[in-house]
């Protein structure tokens, strides 16, 4: 069997000096660890808002809901999509302005509607009847946006089904919605996170534009098309970068839209802080399962419950950098818990040099969304995974 010397090039996902700083900050350190750069961040929002004229940025508090990168991004003029009332108290506390957030889940409890309309949220979405009513009774003046179904065919973690709804049913709702006593805003939907297709732009807003129409001529104009998130971030798989979407994605709304062009929002999170996060992890284990097993088991101190959770079908590929040189292994990888779930990769067969070994350290590239913010609380006792900011130089 042919094996050519291991590789991996680390400028593909972050300047080399730059991840020199990280590895440098790591030593000596507890693994796993997530360690964040502000300055990446704040990049991709400069970026993002290049892009457009008149874009509204809702960030997807889910994706990373790190203090520091929270009050970064407030500074930066950014906007919040909030998930749950838990969110919404975070974002009270570190004195975010409820006029710059929207209760963007579908799925709430009237309670909690209610709650943030106390608290000051004035922008809720809503897919259904019920949905709408709840919000009618417990946000009365809100103004509202409908999510529409999209398919995400295409992205590396789609979204389908469970939230949005045909245009025959948004189209009712909205007729619905001023003898609710609430202000009709506009359209959203999700094309997909990680999406890598941007033609799935194009049938959205094409499909965004008909509602536009056909309740205009019910007499009721919206205002605003919410172009949800989906924005590619740098794993394995090559995607184009922030710039060529935002061109296309422009190009589309312009073809449908014309001289008409209503109000852009977005609600990125991925594409805004996957790229910052480097995640260090230890290799606690390799072993050979059969004599005549031609692939290694290389078990890491973080998993699908320490924050890698993405890698469930091995769906998001991310980047993994392991020290050292010589012949390339081609290897499984697997977390640290007693499931049998605990596998990242079986499949898609990654490399690491054949001199790597226990108690070696491994970089996960890309890793800045999505990890810290979904790993359990306790499973086997393990804490969630800790997060720090990489120092200014």
């Amino acid at each position: 069997m042919y094996r050519e010397e291991y590789s991996f090039k680390i400028e593909r996902y972050m300047e080399p000096e730059r991840f020199e700083r990280v590895r440098k900050f790591a030593e000596g350190q507890e693994s796993p660890l997530l360690i964040v750069d502000l300055d990446i961040i704040k990049a991709r929002y400069q970026e993002l808002n290049d892009g457009f004229s008149n874009l509204q940025v809702y960030y997807a508090l889910k994706a990373n809901p790190m203090d520091e990168v929270i009050m970064l991004l407030d500074s930066l003029g950014s906007n919040f999509d909030v998930a749950s009332v838990y969110e919404l108290d975070q974002l009270l506390r570190l004195g975010i302005s409820p006029e710059k957030m929207s209760f963007g889940n579908t799925i709430k409890k009237a309670r909690d509607i209610r709650y943030f309309h106390e608290k000051g949220v004035k922008l809720f979405v809503t897919d259904s009847e019920s949905d709408l009513r709840n919000i009618a009774e417990n946000a009365p003046g809100a103004k509202v946006y409908f999510r529409l179904l999209a398919e995400g065919t295409g992205a590396d973690w789609p979204l389908t089904r469970k939230f949005g709804a045909h245009p025959d049913v948004i189209f009712n709702l909205i007729l619905q919605t001023p003898e609710l006593g609430l202000i009709p805003w506009g359209v959203s939907f999700h094309v997909g996170s990680q999406q890598r297709d941007i033609g799935q732009w194009d049938d959205a807003i094409a499909r965004t534009k008909y509602l536009f129409d056909a309740v205009l001529e019910a007499g009721i104009e919206l205002q605003m098309i919410n172009l949800g998130g989906g924005y590619p971030a740098r794993y394995v798989d090559p995607t184009l970068n922030i710039r060529a979407y935002n061109a296309e994605i422009f190009r589309f709304i312009q073809e449908d839209f014309g001289e008409h062009i209503p109000q852009i929002v977005m609600e990125p999170g991925r594409s805004l802080v996957a790229d910052a996060g480097v995640l260090v992890a230890e290799i606690v284990n390799i072993a050979t399962k059969a004599k005549n097993n031609l692939y290694k088991w290389v078990f890491l101190d973080v998993g699908k419950f320490g924050g890698l959770i993405e890698t469930i079908d091995e769906s998001i590929k991310f980047p993994i950098y392991f020290e050292g040189e010589g012949l390339a292994d081609e290897i499984i990888l697997a977390g640290p818990t007693c499931d049998s779930m605990d596998i990242m990769y079986e499949y898609y067969k990654y490399q690491m040099p054949e001199s790597t070994k226990p108690g070696d350290r491994v970089y996960i590239f890309t890793t800045g969304a999505y990890t810290q913010s979904y790993s359990s609380v306790n499973f086997n006792g393990f804490p969630p995974l800790r997060a720090v900011l990489l120092p200014k130089e």
